[in-house]
């Protein structure tokens, strides 16, 4: 119910003409703000001799870095850009609720802190289960976007050209997780470390869900007006 809900939301997010550049903003900022960590897990796999793992990780950084510049491209093409936060003045509430995580990720990571995911430190069954559920998700959750946006005009047709293509690669990205767990544990193990994941995911989900209902629908701007091409 609650992936269903969720699915709902964003098809009708993107399909909307003006809550698309929202929806657009916040998956750029989400595929090209994963790219350090990924960077730098890829580092760290290859320090620990693991150079298979390593190459993976190197690929997928350099696939979230092509979403992120398709969202961009997206945006763009309706005259929209991403807020530059940096630029913006901080309060003390402001700078307080930044640091505070997103209802689907404290549920989704119950238990451990911030320090505990960071790369250098961040244990490699829980990045590898956790990711690969999100990004298993990612690629059917894309794939229905990609259906809801119509095919009579240019632009959308090539942002669902687009979003697809991200679809396959995270598909792709989920099958080199399953395969790295694999490598470390039997099936028997893998099977019950994702299902501990999925369930996660779920209560996740349902957070997620509840706060959205909480804030009416209603969420926080992420775009502005794209800055003139000779600035």
């Amino acid at each position: 119910m609650g992936s269903g809900a969720v699915a709902y939301y964003y098809a009708a997010q993107i399909r909307d003409s003006k809550t698309r550049p929202n929806v657009l903003a916040g998956f750029q900022l989400a595929e090209s703000g994963s790219v350090p960590f990924l960077s730098a897990l890829s580092d760290r796999a290859a320090a620990e001799g693991d150079t298979w793992l390593a190459e993976k990780l190197a690929k997928h950084a350099s696939d979230e870095t092509r979403h992120g510049q398709v969202f961009a491209h997206a945006l763009k093409q309706l005259n929209k850009q991403v807020i530059d936060f940096k630029r913006q003045s901080q309060s003390p509430s402001t700078s307080k609720s930044k640091q505070q995580r997103s209802p689907f990720f404290a549920a989704f990571y119950e238990g451990y802190t911030q320090e505990q995911l960071k790369p250098p430190v961040i244990d490699w069954d829980v990045f590898m289960a956790s990711t690969y559920i999100l990004e298993l998700d990612a690629s059917k959750d894309f794939t229905r976007m990609a259906k809801v946006l119509p095919d009579d005009e240019p632009t959308t047709r090539n942002l669902k050209m687009g979003i697809l293509s991200i679809a396959k690669d995270e598909t792709g990205h989920a099958a080199y997780l399953y395969e790295a767990m694999l490598r470390r544990m039997s099936a028997n193990q893998v099977e019950q470390l994702v299902d501990k994941w999925r369930n996660r995911k779920i209560n996740a989900l349902l957070a997620m869900v509840g706060g959205i209902l909480q804030r009416n629908g209603e969420t926080r701007s992420l775009v502005q007006d794209s800055e003139p091409v000779n600035v």
